[in-house]
């Protein structure tokens, strides 16, 4: 790297007891970004200085938290497609070195066990009751009941490890899944929970919202109607407005995410991330479009 000699010199001055060329020494890496991260890091293994460590580290969460920031950005700026990518930056705010292809092919590898069992003529409720199956009893996948409130559940990547979410990140796993088997699965935005609706387009004048049925990501699957979630808008004294019950998008659904993180670590009083999720937030917020 042609840098090398600068970045190098740059990171021996770290330690430096004067603070303005502290100052100075970390405005200059935090230009070269990402590039200097492994020298950082490399720098950090070899050292007993707290200090030094305690810089370093403070340097490297800036350089990856601006990364997560910008890629948070290009996805919402560029139309937000493909919820799972949004996810993913997500997961790189507390797991910066997340390796997306072993998320990626954890996911193609369900999908595939699905596949397996797809026939044609299956009905769009046989279809569930196979995702169903693979997913939560094949998987063993399952809502966290125990801690609910643990921020590992809005991470994908720890997820797909423990195999335990909160209703959103299982509803994004659930939908990820059936949209690559092209099946019309997608978020719905309800108020204290977040469900997945099974679309069918053809069927709008004889479906309200263009909605076959509901499914509980966070309940194993289970399949309900429109009246259910007409009972429970009532049992929380809330108007039956139309976006609790028609598909949301996809930046709708990451908001939530980090809004669950908020909460999460306003919980655990950790200040400093609610502030960083707090800008985040910002990024995804409608005047940004």
């Amino acid at each position: 790297m042609e840098n090398s000699k600068e970045i190098s010199a740059l990171v021996k001055l770290l330690d430096d007891p004067d603070l303005e060329i502290y100052e100075h020494v970390e405005k200059r890496l935090l230009e070269y970004g990402t590039e200097v991260v492994d020298y950082l890091e490399n720098e950090w293994e070899h050292s007993l200085d707290t200090l030094l460590q305690e810089r370093i580290e403070n340097i490297v969460h800036k350089i990856q938290f601006r990364s997560v920031k910008e890629d948070l950005n290009l996805w919402y700026q560029s139309g937000a497609f493909d919820l799972l990518q949004g996810a993913m930056v997500i997961n790189r705010y507390q797991y910066p070195d997340l390796d997306e292809q072993k998320v990626i092919l954890q996911i193609e590898e369900i999908k595939r066990e699905i596949w397996l069992g797809l026939q044609y003529e299956m009905s769009s409720i046989e279809k569930i009751k196979l995702i169903n199956h693979v997913f939560y009893s094949v998987y063993g996948f399952s809502g966290n009941t125990k801690n609910h409130h643990d921020p590992q559940n809005s991470y994908i990547s720890q997820v797909l490890e423990s195999k335990k979410g909160n209703q959103i990140s299982l509803a994004i796993i659930y939908a990820t899944l059936a949209q690559k088997l092209d099946i019309p699965v997608y978020g719905v935005n309800l108020p204290q929970h977040f469900i997945l609706g099974y679309i069918d387009e053809s069927k709008r004048e004889e479906h309200e919202f263009g909605v076959l049925f509901y499914i509980n990501a966070f309940n194993k699957g289970a399949i309900f109607g429109k009246h259910d979630v007409d009972q429970f808008l009532r049992q929380l004294n809330l108007e039956p407005l139309p976006g609790f019950y028609a598909p949301c998008s996809n930046v709708e659904i990451i908001r939530r995410i980090i809004r669950n993180l908020v909460s999460a670590y306003e919980n655990l009083g950790s200040a400093e991330k609610v502030e960083e999720l707090k800008q985040l937030q910002n990024i995804l917020s409608s005047d940004n479009l």
